[in-house]
């Protein structure tokens, strides 16, 4: 596990996102995740929603199913796939801009919550899918994110995590100058890689039912990012401001990392799909998903 040098809490989590705000939405806009690109014709915008519809398409949802978006943003992801899927969704964010900008565009069925995963206070079993696009990085304390999902997933139930992932074979060099700065500037306690999220998905109750790489769908995300942002430093006053004196504005640097740690393989893109063990203890209905591999 990649653990930066100055350790990370909700609480920083949370001012990153809130200070951060207005240069998210002004970069990337209303889904704070990487895009997905099928053909590599789609729009940025297209491959968002990619991003959110092959979430949807991997859990099978069914109409009126109780689902958890865990780490929801701004609740884009939440609020189209309760519309496009009928499902009822609850996210959990720890942003207090984000809830609020996510109350200003409510959806029926679509309830956000300004809480920490960690303690989410739902009961047992009452959800039967559950996702986390790019969010368990933020988690303090990862095994505790596997479990809570284990617990509030009835049995049969499903969950998707998208997670930014260390190499396995990342050396000394990578570590230190790609991945560390990386967490730190992210505000991302950890890094696993995708064997210590199976362990840990494992050691929760669940069965790995899926796991595709997708980094090289995913990674021209941050070359237009930063393509963006410069654009964005030149034309508007706010985003120099935040840029040059926000507490948060050490983020800026990632971009670069990122692009580089990509195209080197010091970080992958992970989509797990993982199962909670039906009543007879076999990975429940809907759906029979086989395991992916892609590079």
């Amino acid at each position: 596990m990649i653990v930066p040098e100055i350790s990370q809490n909700t609480a920083a989590v949370a001012d990153h996102y809130d200070e951060l705000d207005p240069i998210y939405r002004r970069v990337w806009g209303e889904h704070v995740h990487h895009g997905l690109w099928a053909t590599g014709r789609e729009t940025p915008a297209e491959a968002v929603e990619a991003l959110a519809d092959t979430v949807g398409d991997r859990l099978r949802l069914m109409p009126d199913e109780a689902c958890v978006d865990i780490g929801c943003g701004y609740g884009s992801t939440a609020r189209r796939l309760a519309l496009a899927r009928g499902a009822r969704v609850t996210g959990f964010t720890l942003s207090a801009e984000q809830a609020h900008y996510a109350a200003a565009r409510p959806v029926p069925h679509v309830d956000i919550r300004l809480r920490d995963w960690l303690d989410n206070g739902l009961p047992d079993a009452s959800a039967s899918a559950a996702w986390a696009i790019e969010s368990s990085e933020h988690m303090v304390d990862k095994p505790r994110f596997f479990a809570e999902a284990h617990r509030v997933l009835s049995p049969g139930g499903r969950f998707v995590v998208c997670a930014w992932l260390a190499g396995t074979d990342a050396g000394r060099w990578k570590v230190r100058h790609l991945l560390e700065p990386i967490c730190r500037e992210g505000r991302l306690p950890s890094m696993g890689t995708r064997e210590e999220y199976e362990a840990m998905a494992t050691a929760a109750g669940f069965v790995i039912t899926g796991y595709e790489d997708a980094s090289r769908r995913v990674a021209r995300t941050w070359p237009i990012c930063a393509r963006r942002l410069v654009k964005a430093l030149l034309v508007d006053r706010e985003t120099r401001r935040l840029a040059l004196g926000a507490r948060n504005r050490i983020f800026v640097l990632s971009i670069p990392r990122l692009i580089l740690a990509y195209r080197t393989g010091a970080m992958h893109y992970g989509i797990f799909t993982l199962a909670k063990a039906g009543g007879n203890g076999s990975p429940g209905e809907p759906g029979t998903s086989t395991r992916q591999e892609s590079t």
